[in-house]
């Protein structure tokens, strides 16, 4: 088999190129997972997509066929899909692993997966032993884990190398690809909730358009600092995505008075911040402001309350109340 059907549709010229169907999508992203595409081949696909500006259902293609590559989930499934792809230099702290363990902590089991090594930041996989977090060795040790805590790290090179393979062209194309916006979109434990943070607004409809097309019924994407699912909580933010499969638009107000970004924002550095910020061992404003207000906003995803005022509130009564060991 070969990509140059592929190349063809994407690559012809003015008026005679198109973007690829879904089955089409899922075909080639098939091909290239199994290892047989020519390298030059599989650039020139991932490339002219990034050229042309991927649509949804070249996306809900890719992603049907990492799930039919990746490992089988064994084990309960997941409340929420949290994705992690983007934690890199121009980040703050990861403070959206306290929002993600204070919805696990309100029953809400959630599976974070990603890939947070590039650029040689490190801070996501550093910051999970501090927090209580396992990571999984494998999708069948992510269930385990998952129903043991509520709450669990799958690494993508744990669920699908062969993914990983693909995302890691970026090293040599220089440029992010398709890959990077299906990963996203993976849920390997198939959650009926998934959020997704962007740093590109015109990705927000994007995801929302292949979530529909993959029959994810809830799902959430904010514009998110460094491409994570987590709320600046200074500013007001723009939601969108699903609920119960209908396409919804929201805004979350701004929580404190402050300017700044997210990766300039709270003065709490050392390697143990977040550790210490749950326990009670240090005190932040905006720290706090950023983990209840991205809790929020993932409540609301679950259904766990009907307007962003309620999952606020609901978000700030379990950042009161948490256990603090």
């Amino acid at each position: 088999m070969s990509l140059a059907p592929f190349v063809q549709i994407l690559g012809r010229g003015p008026g005679r190129s198109r973007n690829m169907t879904q089955d089409e999508a899922r075909a080639a992203m098939a091909l290239i997972l199994s290892g047989e595409a020519a390298p030059e081949a599989v650039g020139a696909v991932l490339m002219l997509m990034r050229f042309r500006g991927e649509n949804a259902e070249e996306i809900a293609g890719f992603v049907q066929a990492i799930r039919a590559q990746a490992s089988p989930w064994q084990g309960p499934a997941p409340a929420l899909d949290w994705p992690s792809y983007a934690a890199g230099r121009s980040r703050g702290l990861p403070w959206f692993l306290l929002a993600a363990k204070l919805v696990a902590q309100a029953g809400y089991p959630v599976l974070l997966h990603g890939w947070n090594t590039a650029d040689g930041a490190d801070r996501v996989r550093g910051a999970l032993a501090g927090m209580g977090i396992a990571a999984a060795q494998s999708t069948a040790g992510a269930g385990s884990l998952l129903a043991r805590d509520g709450i669990a790290y799958l690494p993508l090179e744990a669920a699908s190398p062969e993914a990983l393979r693909v995302l890691r062209l970026r090293d040599v194309l220089g440029l992010r690809s398709p890959m990077n916006t299906a990963l996203r979109l993976f849920n390997p434990g198939r959650a009926a909730a998934s959020v997704q943070g962007v740093f590109h607004p015109p990705y927000r409809g994007l995801q929302s358009d292949a979530s529909a097309l993959l029959a994810q019924p809830n799902q959430m994407v904010l514009k998110g600092a460094g491409g994570e699912f987590e709320r600046a909580p200074s500013k007001a933010i723009a939601l969108m995505g699903l609920r119960r499969g209908v396409p919804f638009e929201d805004t979350a107000p701004a929580l404190i008075d402050a300017t700044g970004r997210l990766a300039d924002g709270p003065e709490l550095t050392e390697p143990d911040a977040l550790a210490a910020l749950w326990q009670g061992r240090a005190r932040d404003a905006y720290a706090e402001a950023i983990v209840t207000g991205t809790a929020a906003v993932a409540l609301l995803t679950l259904g766990a309350a009907d307007t962003i005022a309620q999952a606020q509130d609901a978000a700030q009564h379990l950042w009161t109340t948490r256990p603090l060991g």
